[in-house]
């Protein structure tokens, strides 16, 4: 394993994606089970590295064994050293990430975006986003916090990474 010498610069952190975490300790030779937020789960597994609790970390293997997803990691050699890795957050560099769809954006780019009505009214910027069931929800953090539904077309209208704005259709009293 990493040591914390080597974890990421402070900038960098802000380029972290979160993609799962680690769970209990999978026998008693250093492999660690892993729940995934990707989709499909196994997919976790072609990142490399991972950024655990902001340390690089190597993968040497990962698998599916039944329904669950477990890994081997560099420096994990035993039950207890795996042990001490539960709970752990998984995440990988924003740039090891594939380039998404027009029509689609990571939550991680939209972080730090303006919020601006059609009437032109700034209401802050996107602090994070969270799902719900119906729609993933912008939180936008200005004279007051605002939760927005990410409805495309019908509350947001554009994106616009080269200005740094998302344009919505928004009372700015709501």
């Amino acid at each position: 394993m990493a040591t914390a010498a080597q974890a990421p610069a402070a900038t960098d952190q802000r380029r972290l994606v979160e993609l799962g975490r680690i769970g209990a300790p999978h026998g008693v030779r250093g492999w660690v089970r892993i729940f995934s937020d990707t989709e499909p789960p196994e997919n976790i597994l072609r990142y490399r590295p991972w950024l655990v609790d902001g340390v690089e970390t190597e993968v040497i293997e990962g698998h599916r064994h039944g329904k669950a997803l477990v890994a081997r990691l560099a420096g994990c050699e035993d039950r207890e050293a795996a042990a001490a890795l539960t709970g752990r957050r998984i995440a990988v560099y924003r740039e090891q990430l594939p380039a998404p769809r027009a029509d689609e954006f990571y939550w991680i780019d939209l972080e730090g975006l303006n919020v601006q009505t059609l009437a032109g009214a700034d209401l802050g910027r996107v602090s994070h986003l969270f799902p719900t069931g119906a729609n993933d929800v912008l939180v936008v953090e200005g004279e007051r916090e605002r939760l927005l539904p990410f409805i495309w077309e019908q509350v947001v209208k554009d994106v616009d990474f080269e200005r740094r704005r998302i344009l919505v259709d928004w009372d700015p009293d709501f």
